[in-house]
């Protein structure tokens, strides 16, 4: 599994409307093969700010698969316009998985 994470620095003033067409975008990258979900969270301290995590089968399925299609080409119609810079994306592949800490547990 590869996560994709993308700090979004949509422009201030700028992002209900940002929300809205994330919304219209969403199903775009969700038919694409290899997807297995994504994330959108903002941030308390900055609220132009936000973080796209999204899981893949592998990077070759977003890299590929979803920016060769043309449903990328409607992604970006609807969204890039919202970006001031535009956004670094990144892939990570998890290393260790997640868990409780034991405080959790007792």
């Amino acid at each position: 599994m590869i996560t994709e994470h993308a700090l979004l620095p949509v422009i201030a003033g700028m992002e209900e409307e940002f929300m809205a067409a994330f919304e219209r975008a969403r199903p775009l990258i969700a038919a694409t093969e290899g997807f297995e979900g994504l994330q959108l969270s903002r941030s308390i301290e900055t609220p132009h700010h936000f973080l796209l995590l999204v899981l893949w089968q592998s990077v070759e399925a977003h890299t590929v698969g979803f920016r060769g299609s043309q449903n990328y080409l409607q992604w970006k119609h609807l969204l890039h316009r919202f970006y001031e810079p535009f956004p670094v994306v990144e892939h990570f592949r998890t290393i260790e998985p997640m868990r409780a800490s034991p405080a959790e547990h007792a």
